[in-house]
């Protein structure tokens, strides 16, 4: 039997099959590289296309004329910038060389010549002094060129004073108004309160106006003289006013301690007037009304000793005030009814300002034509016009008591003289 090879009979097949399929694979990437390549080529046709001017005349247009313009002048901007910027550095270049040649060749740089004129310099301070002095100079007198600057000096100094004074002077005369003093004609009016003429118009007018009215001026020595008798007694008199000013105690300042305590005479002649030393720490002093200050109170005397002295100069006495019931509560006094005359309860007065609890000063103003309580309150000047109110209507006030004593009294001896009825 003959021997049969062991080869494949396909085998010369397959390798012919593979061979295929490479050459098959390179064709496609050929096609899809050449299709790649041909698309390009079209866009930068395209690209070029639309960059490139038109050809014929009426594609042309003349706003391509400006577009190529700016951008001329585009790049002859960047061309320039560019060429001042070399040309910069090649002068600091040259700059630097220049100086690395001065220094190898031994010259002097800047610096050295700035120390070589210092030392000269001294060396000439030094031959100076050295020099001999003059006779002048040796008694201790003054050479000639001081005195010459020295008199120069003094010569500026006046001018700038001068240019001073002149500013001054020129201030002044711009701020110096012509102020012209109102006269009676021009003061026609007759029916305006003189202090409102006086915040309108000014003190000037006002006094005008008050001279017209026959209304006193409330200056500090003008109130005085109206509130007090210039000769009058000064000692006790059988009625006298009281007035006292407080001040704030607790966390807030609420409650209230008294702070002065002021009494003045019949006359308005003040008989004592003394200051209270704080029982507890003073929160608020009420400077703006009260007119106490913390130095007033240091000199303060004990609150018991002052209750004392007051009390036996109230006892037995009318006493006057305003409001006086809140005085005597806050000294823990007390006084009896029929010998006290509080001048803000007294009913005419309510009529007059027409006000149910009206105060000090508008009594003052409207009674008394006097202005007081402007500002810091004084417990003396308080107690005089409160004394001064009471005077004006002296009379009649003690006629009304009277009147009533005698009613009430009759009413009850009638009362006590009925006898009930049988029945």
């Amino acid at each position: 039997m003959s021997k049969v090879g062991c080869t494949a009979p396909d085998s010369t097949p397959v390798e012919g099959t593979k061979h295929n399929n490479q050459k098959t694979k390179n064709k496609k990437k050929k096609f899809w590289r050449t299709a790649e390549k041909g698309a390009v080529k079209k866009e930068d046709e395209a690209r070029k296309g639309s960059v490139l001017p038109p050809k014929a005349s009426q594609q042309f247009s003349a706003n391509w004329k400006a577009l190529q313009e700016l951008l001329n002048q585009k790049k002859a901007t960047t061309t320039t910038a560019q060429e001042n910027g070399t040309t910069a550095l090649k002068h600091n270049s040259k700059k630097k060389e220049k100086k690395q040649q001065i220094q190898s060749q031994g010259k002097p740089a800047k610096d050295q010549i700035v120390k070589d004129t210092k030392v000269r310099a001294s060396k000439q301070t030094k031959t100076d002094s050295v020099q001999p002095r003059t006779s002048a100079e040796k008694s201790g007198g003054e050479t000639g060129e001081q005195k010459k600057g020295r008199d120069n000096k003094k010569r500026t100094h006046g001018q700038i004073t001068a240019e001073r004074n002149n500013l001054k002077n020129k201030k002044r005369k711009t701020e110096e108004v012509v102020e012209h003093k109102p006269t009676e004609a021009d003061i026609w009016f007759d029916d305006v309160d003189p202090d409102d003429i006086e915040a309108a118009v000014g003190a000037d007018a006002a006094d005008i106006a008050r001279k017209r009215m026959g209304v006193k001026q409330s200056k500090p020595q003008e109130l005085e003289k109206s509130l007090v008798k210039e000769h009058g007694f000064e000692g006790l008199t059988k009625a006298v006013a009281m007035d006292c000013e407080m001040v704030g105690v607790g966390q807030s300042g609420e409650d209230s301690i008294v702070a002065r305590v002021s009494i003045v005479n019949h006359f308005g002649k003040c008989i004592y007037d003394k200051y209270v030393k704080p029982t507890e720490k003073v929160t608020d002093y009420r400077t703006a009304v009260s007119g106490i200050r913390p130095k007033d109170l240091k000199k303060g005397i004990n609150v018991k000793i002052v209750q004392k002295e007051v009390a036996d100069i109230i006892q037995g006495r009318i006493l006057v005030g305003h409001a006086i019931h809140n005085d005597l509560k806050i000294l823990f006094l007390d006084h009896p009814k029929r010998k006290i005359r509080d001048t803000q309860k007294y009913k005419p007065f309510k009529a007059i300002v027409k006000c149910g609890r009206p105060s000090l000063k508008l009594l003052s103003k409207n009674i008394l034509n006097v202005k007081v309580q402007e500002g810091e309150h004084s417990s003396v000047q308080d107690a005089q016009a409160t004394m001064k109110l009471y005077t004006s209507v002296k009379k009649h006030w003690e006629a009304e008591i009277k009147a009533r004593h005698k009613g009430n009294n009759l009413a009850g001896k009638e009362g006590k003289g009925k006898r009930p009825t049988d029945h």
